[in-house]
């Protein structure tokens, strides 16, 4: 037999032993689960956004001490905290005006030698609530510690149901591009293969005042602070892909 005819009779037994082993591997694949990419799927996304009214104040008070030891300013922080917690109870309402402490530090200065030459700590007073004429006028009855950060944002409550809103009204949208999407490329309609819902809020740029001295904060007794709130913006972005059918 020639060198050709042997050729000639191999070549069929090689198309033969390929295809069996391209269908050997379609049958694995299928006993696997994989299945072909899906057809006519598009990925769609919508958002919705609302704005409201802050209803929210948060006011920061503070003070800071100095003094040879750290027992002695420790002291001091102390007395002027419980003082100014004695004003802000006697006011406090819950959700109104709600009084919690805030940060207490307290650390050594050195000298250019790295010896201790005294200590230096600060003490924090926080009243929040909705009654923003209740927390100013209290936060301008307090004689120990100053004003030094004030902001405004959404309650709990109203952020909630706010978040509650623009969800529904971007999963209207979303729903309404799909639809829209499916006519225009001559789909009947479509079904939701996955899809992800994310919410970010957008708050008022914070207050923030330069803190007084403690002689002028005594000359401003009993004054309540002026506030003004803003408006908090509320964003809910659905996303995800559908099958056009």
């Amino acid at each position: 037999m020639t060198l050709s005819a042997q050729r000639s009779v191999q070549l069929p037994r090689f198309r033969t032993l390929v295809l069996s082993s391209l269908i050997a591997i379609g049958s694995l694949a299928h006993a696997q689960g994989v299945q072909p990419p899906p057809l006519n799927v598009v990925n769609l996304s919508a958002s919705g956004f609302l704005e409201a009214p802050q209803d929210w104040l948060s006011m920061s008070l503070s003070t800071t001490r100095e003094g040879p030891d750290a027992v002695t300013v420790q002291n001091q922080l102390k007395a002027a905290l419980e003082s100014a917690l004695a004003v802000a109870r006697a006011s406090a309402q819950p959700q109104q005006l709600e009084v919690r402490t805030g940060q207490f530090s307290l650390y050594p200065r050195y000298t250019d030698k790295g010896k201790i030459s005294g200590w230096q700590g600060s003490t924090e007073l926080v009243l929040e609530g909705r009654d923003f004429a209740r927390i100013s006028t209290t936060a301008g009855k307090i004689q120990t510690l100053t004003m030094s950060n004030m902001g405004f944002s959404l309650s709990r409550e109203a952020r909630l149901k706010l978040e509650s809103d623009v969800q529904a009204m971007a999963i209207e949208r979303f729903k309404s591009k799909a639809g829209e999407v499916a006519k225009g490329f001559g789909f009947a309609g479509y079904s939701l293969r996955e899809v992800a819902v994310s919410s970010a809020d957008q708050e008022g740029r914070p207050f923030q005042p330069r803190a007084m001295a403690m002689e002028a904060k005594a000359a401003m007794s009993d004054a309540a602070v002026p506030v003004e709130p803003g408006k908090s913006t509320v964003n809910v972005t659905v996303s995800g892909s559908v099958q056009l059918k």
